[in-house]
């Protein structure tokens, strides 16, 4: 079990369980035009992806360049879910 978190194979699966989440999402929202617009779930997703990126390349003892990045890329994506909803609740 050890080895399956160090090789990053645990966070492969998450953000594979993650991705058939997002799609099944968005098939539900266009089939049935219920649940959370893609465009809004988006960036939610994709901020969530970004820390898990960075927490493989740490336990894969990436380059530090790599974890900061893929942090960084997570922070623009919390902003723009953040900038959205934001917007959303205001009625603008």
């Amino acid at each position: 079990m050890s080895e399956f978190f160090a090789s990053g194979r645990a966070i492969d699966l998450v953000l594979l369980v993650m991705l058939v989440e997002g799609a099944l999402l968005g098939v539900l929202f266009h089939r049935r035009g219920i649940g959370v617009a893609p465009r809004d779930l988006l960036p939610m997703l994709l901020a969530g992806a970004c820390l898990l990126l960075a927490l493989r390349a740490a336990l894969t003892q990436a380059p530090w360049p790599w974890v900061a990045g893929w942090v960084t890329l997570a922070l623009f994506a919390h902003l723009s879910d953040l900038r959205r909803r934001w917007r959303l609740h205001r009625g603008v």
